[in-house]
């Protein structure tokens, strides 16, 4: 099948003959933190160096969300719908109450400041996730250069008690993160010290136990080529990860099954739709997507 690599025979049977890759639309700078609200029939997706938050609605087309967005990267929602939103520019967490407000969830940590808050997502207790490394404070492009005051970090939240604490230290530079199904483990993105010549990039992988403490982190698969910036998960627990040349699906064994073929680097991605089979795309300054013989498990 044109615009597809199968590496193993499964992945043959996700795709769909008469389902091909759409280019919904173009001329974005970088296309970040897609996020699926069922409930409005749309999708959310930043449009990062422009600062500003985008809406696409099957047969509308895009529309501006929100600007500014205060350079918003990843977005997830909370058990009880509302938009939760990393921001780069400010250093933070917020929530997007029902009626429109905008709530700050968190922002420092003993003491000191967050450095820039990449990507979240929301367990099935309530907790919220995210990753914070520096990248958003490091230039001026995805939101301002300013001083790190402290190490990069993946953080879980709890909304109820207001306590945020570090999950795991040992990254250069978390990015994506997701559950598996089950929530028992933990992917998360170590897109490394990118100063360096040669970072640190891989998918990193940990066992979640009940009380929201993480164990047994381990390396579970290095991206070729480029490297995972985002990923989701279907109803099987394969990962779907963002790569140089589109997205890779990845058994939970750790297999590569197949890619689908983008022509332009691809930063993050998200399972919408009604049935959550159509997974949206972001390559580079393009949205794609693609409808799939597979569902997507986050929720909503």
């Amino acid at each position: 099948m044109d615009g597809f690599e199968i590496h193993d025979p499964r992945f043959a049977g996700y795709l769909l003959g008469n389902a091909p890759l759409e280019e919904l639309g173009s001329g974005f700078r970088w296309i970040e933190g897609p996020v699926w609200m069922g409930d409005a029939d749309c999708l959310l997706f930043q449009d990062l160096p422009r600062n500003r938050t985008m809406r696409w609605i099957e047969g509308q087309g895009f529309s501006v969300y929100r600007s500014p967005s205060n350079y918003a990267n990843g977005q997830t929602r909370d058990r009880q719908g509302r938009l939760i939103a990393c921001s780069h520019r400010d250093r933070c967490l917020t929530r997007t109450e029902p009626d429109g407000r905008v709530t700050t969830l968190v922002t420092h940590h003993a003491g000191k400041r967050l450095n820039s808050p990449n990507d979240v997502v929301v367990k099935s207790d309530g907790s919220i996730w995210f990753t914070d490394p520096v990248y958003g404070i490091a230039n001026d492009y995805e939101g301002g250069r300013q001083t790190s005051e402290q190490p990069p970090a993946l953080y879980r939240l709890d909304p109820e008690s207001g306590e945020v604490r570090i999950a795991s230290g040992d990254f250069d530079g978390p990015n994506g993160l997701a559950f598996s199904p089950d929530e028992r483990r933990l992917y998360v993105a170590e897109t490394g010290d990118q100063t360096k010549p040669d970072p640190r990039q891989v998918i990193r992988v940990f066992d979640v136990a009940a009380d929201g403490t993480l164990a047994n982190g381990s390396d579970f698969y290095k991206i070729a080529p480029g490297y995972c910036d985002g990923m989701r998960i279907d109803e099987d627990g394969n990962i779907w990860s963002s790569a140089a040349d589109g997205v890779h699906c990845i058994s939970p064994e750790g297999r590569l099954l197949g890619k689908i073929l983008i022509p332009y680097r691809v930063s993050n991605l998200t399972f919408g739709g009604p049935a959550k089979n159509r997974l949206f795309i972001g390559g580079s300054h393009t949205l794609y997507s693609i409808f799939l013989n597979r569902r997507g498990v986050q929720w909503p």
